[in-house]
């Protein structure tokens, strides 16, 4: 898909740009991307409220490397950005009002909002895939507005209660926690699991934390950048390895690995996207061991395959997630993970604010996860 963006951003019909006294503005307001590095905050105009949706007051919304992709790239992986769109799909809220037809949910209920609203029609949707779902309509994801608003509408069904001791902003965080659940399901983690993770970020992070929930006796993780490192092992890595960027040296690499290992690794998790960190995947997982590509930087790889497929390494892939927000809840109502060690800047809602908050998201290894308070 070619990218298409006008010298003056367009701006959806009937919206105006908000005055320098915004902060008075009395209607809804959202976090738009209107262009290559271009945030703003506008008037938004939410779906008519229907029978079976909530109207939810949003409280916390996180920010994600898909979200800074479309502010820095008007892309993010194969899905481009032609005109300006409400970002954020980490979500979290209060009810404010409710639909005629809904049971599950009154007013004054704290919410985590699920981003992606399926058909439920599809063979996907009738067999439990839900996000290979290829009309689901996905918070923040082209051409569907996000959730960094003041208020938005959704359906009942997708907004899950919080129990009393799960705040909003570990309600927000169901959906990066989310993608650890369904990565480490698809790779079978269990009691006694050896675990390699290739890339310290968020995603790297928070599958750590759901390994070692699901019972990894060891879990090791490597990055280019020391500080997410040191981070990691204050969250509870066994161990680390600093690697370069280099291709020339690999196979030091890879006894570094095995030896912060201590033996051999049963599933590998892939949290870069690189042709470099996918072969190192593929080369130090054990025979019969699991391989699973969560990284989405690279479009294309060349990859040793052959090699792989003669040891029988699965190389698994994941998409977002489901059925997940279920067991990410009884994971942070139980404390089994504490999840907002993850949380390292906060932010409001205003101009500086929001373009301070997507910097930091932005600024490589010293920001993990940025959450704007509204």
């Amino acid at each position: 898909m070619d990218i298409s963006v006008d010298s003056k951003p367009r701006l959806p019909e009937g919206y105006a740009f908000v005055p320098s006294n915004y902060e008075q503005h009395t209607g809804n307001l959202a976090v738009y991307v209107c262009g290559f590095n271009d945030v703003r905050i506008l008037p938004y105009q939410m779906q008519p409220l229907g029978p079976e949706d909530v109207r939810i007051q949003m409280k916390a919304v996180g920010i994600c490397g898909s979200d800074v992709h479309y502010l820095k790239h008007m892309r993010n992986s194969r899905i481009a950005l032609k005109e300006p769109m409400v970002l954020g799909h980490e979500s979290a809220g209060i009810v404010v009002e409710t639909g005629k037809l809904v049971k599950n949910l009154v007013i004054g209920d704290r919410v985590a909002l699920e981003p992606g609203i399926p058909c439920n029609m599809c063979s996907f949707c009738k067999q439990g895939s839900n996000n290979l779902c290829r009309g689901i309509k996905f918070f923040g994801s082209p051409p569907t507005h996000g959730a960094l608003a003041q208020q938005v509408v959704h359906p009942a069904y997708l907004c899950h209660k919080l129990p009393d001791n799960v705040s909003l902003e570990e309600g927000a965080m169901c959906e990066p926690l989310s993608v650890g659940v369904h990565a480490c399901r698809r790779a079978s983690i269990q009691a006694g699991t050896h675990v390699l993770i290739l890339g310290a970020g968020p995603i790297g992070l928070t599958i750590m934390l759901v390994a070692r929930a699901f019972g990894a006796v060891r879990v090791v993780l490597t990055d280019i950048d020391e500080k997410r490192l040191s981070t990691a092992r204050e969250l509870g890595a066994d161990s680390t390895v600093l690697v370069s960027s280099d291709e020339k040296d690999c196979d030091g690499e890879y006894q570094a690995i095995r030896s912060a290992m201590g033996g051999l690794i049963d599933a590998t998790f892939e949290c870069v996207g690189t042709t470099r960190t996918m072969t190192t995947a593929l080369k130090v997982t054990k025979s019969g061991g699991k391989v699973c590509l969560v990284g989405m930087l690279h479009d294309k790889m060349t990859l040793p395959l052959t090699a792989a497929a003669a040891r029988e390494v699965d190389v698994l892939g994941i998409f977002r997630h489901r059925n997940t927000y279920g067991t990410c809840i009884e994971l942070l109502q139980s404390k089994k993970i504490d999840i907002q060690k993850l949380i390292t800047h906060r932010f409001g809602l205003s101009h500086d604010e929001v373009i301070e908050g997507f910097k930091a998201s932005a600024g490589g290894g010293h920001a993990i996860k940025v959450m704007f308070n509204l």
